[in-house]
């Protein structure tokens, strides 16, 4: 009976939230159809072009609440079925893979969705769809590095590299990710003592963002780093003369080396509260068709999970690469191990 009562008096603020909130989008006048309520970590501006374009061409209109990913989920499991959110959009798979096993994600079957987005960017019981992909990769300092000498994720554990490496925090779940597919590739084993490694070379304790690694190979403080694309992208389009170069790893060799780049995503799913199951659906299936997959991929320089979309015109630069092809559900299970492992052997 308590539960009950709190969970009411929850969704009752939630409400109210989402009414007063300055993060929460108002109605579209023009719209006559339902509203849907997504619950979003990715923010306003990356998002709300997309939901505007949506509600003029169907007339559902959306209210969203942006925030971290935990906070939203917490606020999730708060809410139970009383929960206000019809749709949750997070970044990185780990995320996703967490709020379907915390069971706030509805399956859904669709046809377009499994048409639109590759079996290795969505989970295998429909939970959750990739909307975008994010591939996190090597960067160089172009004036002091050869791509020549660049190829793997492994290869920068080696002494080459000694005194050279810049990387985010172990914190992000960007590293984390990245880390858990190390396992899937090489074993536990092999796979420390790569993480071992690069630890063994940096430069200079990981810093906060993928920004201040790229910021830091700018600055002659190390060589190398590994960021997610979109990060260069942007620093790149307000500064097009920065001296920082881009290396698609594990590109060449056989088995583990010429796996292809790691990638990531950020994904949608509908809630298993949601009471606009039908139209929230409808949201995700159109999010996955061409006109909003480069909408919404161009707007954080991302690349689109539609084969039949192209990137924008400024990471078209980089050509094109291999993915590793690892179901990125992968990276969510083995989450709990990539953070042991990177806390065994000190990377902070």
């Amino acid at each position: 009976m308590m539960f009950r009562i709190a969970a009411r008096l929850v969704t009752i603020l939630v409400v109210v939230g989402l009414a007063a909130c300055g993060r929460n989008t108002p109605p579209a006048d023009s719209a006559t159809g339902p509203e849907l309520v997504v619950y979003s970590s990715r923010i306003e501006q990356l998002i709300k072009p997309i939901f505007d374009d949506f509600t003029k061409e169907t007339g559902i209109r959306i209210r969203y609440v942006t925030d971290e990913a935990g906070p939203l989920l917490a606020r999730m499991r708060a809410e139970g079925e009383n929960s206000p959110a019809d749709m949750l959009i997070t970044v990185d798979a780990g995320n996703l893979w967490q709020a379907a096993e915390l069971g706030v994600l509805a399956p859904i079957e669709s046809a377009s969705l499994k048409a639109n987005v590759p079996p290795a960017l969505r989970d295998e019981r429909g939970r959750w769809y990739g909307v975008s992909i994010r591939a996190r990769t090597i960067v160089y300092a172009s004036d002091r590095v050869k791509p020549e000498e660049l190829s793997t994720y492994e290869d920068l554990a080696s002494e080459q590299w000694s005194g050279r490496l810049c990387l985010r925090t172990a914190k992000k779940v960007y590293n984390q990710s990245l880390v858990a597919s190390l396992i899937v590739a090489l074993g536990k084993e092999k796979a420390e003592e790569v993480v071992s490694g690069w630890v063994d070379n940096l430069a200079v304790a990981p810093f906060s963002s993928d920004n201040k690694v790229i910021e830091a190979i700018d600055a002659g403080q190390c060589d190398v780093g590994l960021v997610n694309t979109y990060y260069l992208a942007r620093m790149l389009g307000d500064d097009p003369s920065l001296a920082i170069g881009l290396f698609w790893a594990n590109q060449q060799g056989e088995g583990a080396a010429g796996r292809g780049v790691h990638v990531n995503i950020s994904g949608a799913g509908v809630t298993k509260a949601s009471k606009h199951k039908a139209e929230a659906q409808r949201l995700l299936e159109w999010m996955s068709g061409p006109a909003a997959q480069f909408d919404f991929a161009s707007l954080n320089q991302e690349y689109p999970v539609n084969d039949a979309t192209e990137p924008s015109a400024l990471i078209q630069q980089w050509g094109s690469f291999s993915a590793d092809t690892m179901p990125i559900g992968e990276a969510g299970r083995l989450q709990g191990e990539a953070i042991k492992m990177m806390d065994r052997v000190g990377y902070r």
